[in-house]
């Protein structure tokens, strides 16, 4: 996914305590650090340093903020080669949380995830591009509700690490915007003054603790 970069990894001391566009020619010419070959490999996301979340409008006026607990990943990157590096994310929805249980057993009910008929959504990469510097793109299939549509992350990277119980790490955001009308969820009502209650378009957001899944040795 989007683990390359220039940035050398490093080792913390223990304490008491993922259809795509065409490259610019600039981009598609950024020479990768040769170091970045020694982070290719299986990863998967570590869930309780993740969050795999979404921001929505409501009401016009305000954002709500929610995130899925339960998921599983494989990630594989290769630092030598960007487009040889791949993701699949399947989330299941009941796992949803916005802090509010109403609003999250609405959300999981029939006017929006379906979690019944469509207990899982699903993100499969299908290519990935250096844009240059510590940014990629992720194209890829979002499934939601039995819908599969076309995506574009965009992903910066944050650095590795190698932490006091013997894991790299590596750490990336990725984010993109959609319509979730294009899945199918048209649920909304309209207000008085004009506009919707919930607004068409969501962002996700992906702010990823990725483990290599072999520890070092």
């Amino acid at each position: 996914m989007g683990i390359f970069t220039r940035r050398q990894t490093t080792t913390l001391e223990p304490t008491s305590a993922v259809g795509p566009r065409t490259p610019s020619p600039a981009a598609a010419g950024a020479a990768l650090d040769p170091a970045l070959r020694a982070l290719t490999g299986q990863w998967s996301i570590d869930r309780p340093h993740s969050r795999i979340g979404f921001s929505v409008r409501h009401a016009m006026v305000t954002t709500v903020r929610g995130a899925f607990g339960d998921y599983d990943s494989t990630l594989y990157f290769d630092g030598a080669r960007p487009s040889e590096s791949r993701a699949e994310i399947t989330i299941r929805v009941a796992s949803v949380d916005t802090g509010v249980e109403q609003r999250d057993g609405h959300l999981v009910g029939a006017d929006f995830f379906d979690a019944r008929r469509h207990p899982e959504m699903t993100f499969r990469s299908t290519s990935t591009v250096h844009d240059g510097g510590e940014t990629f793109r992720m194209a890829g299939e979002l499934t939601i509700r039995g819908v599969t549509r076309p995506v574009e992350l965009q992903l910066d990277y944050l650095g590795s690490v190698v932490d006091p119980f013997g894991f790299e790490r590596a750490g990336f955001d990725g984010t993109t915007t959609i319509d979730r009308t294009d899945w199918g969820l048209v649920y909304n009502q309209r207000l008085e003054t004009g506009g919707s209650m919930v607004s068409e378009k969501v962002r996700l957001q992906f702010d990823i603790s990725a483990i290599r899944s072999t520890p070092l040795a």
